[in-house]
């Protein structure tokens, strides 16, 4: 029973992360720095539009996780989309970053908590009895 309570506590964590980031950091862009990185990557003359579409996309991806449907194939697409994401701000734009560099470790941190919430608990299957 404590396992299940441990999954559906990192599980909202997680949609929770994805929710914040994305629809106060950039929809709303209570936090200018994550359009300033868009720009930056990605060029200025779309960077706003840019910024709320990435937004409205980690806003899905809360959606996703908190639906339950294909979580390993959720969990796989979280870490690639961090992972590739959070290399691309560490080479090009690290002074944008709130930790700078040091922003990778809280990025493996994350990967770890999706990775060990999918696939690192024991499937349990139901006794017969």
């Amino acid at each position: 029973m404590h396992t299940i309570k441990l999954q559906k506590s990192l599980t909202y964590f997680i949609a929770a992360v994805w929710l914040v980031n994305g629809l106060f950091c950039k929809v709303l862009n209570m936090v200018p720095r994550h359009q300033q990185i868009v720009e930056s990557i990605l060029g200025e003359e779309f960077a706003g539009p840019l910024t709320i579409i990435i937004g409205i996309a980690e806003v899905g991806m809360a959606v996703w996780i908190l639906s339950g449907i294909q979580p390993r194939l959720n969990a796989i697409a979280q870490i690639s989309v961090v992972a590739l994401m959070n290399i691309i701000e560490f080479v090009v734009v690290p002074e944008l970053l709130l930790w700078g560099r040091f922003n990778a470790v809280f990025a493996l941190l994350f990967i770890w908590v999706v990775y060990y919430k999918e696939f690192g608990f024991q499937r349990q299957v139901p006794q017969k009895v």
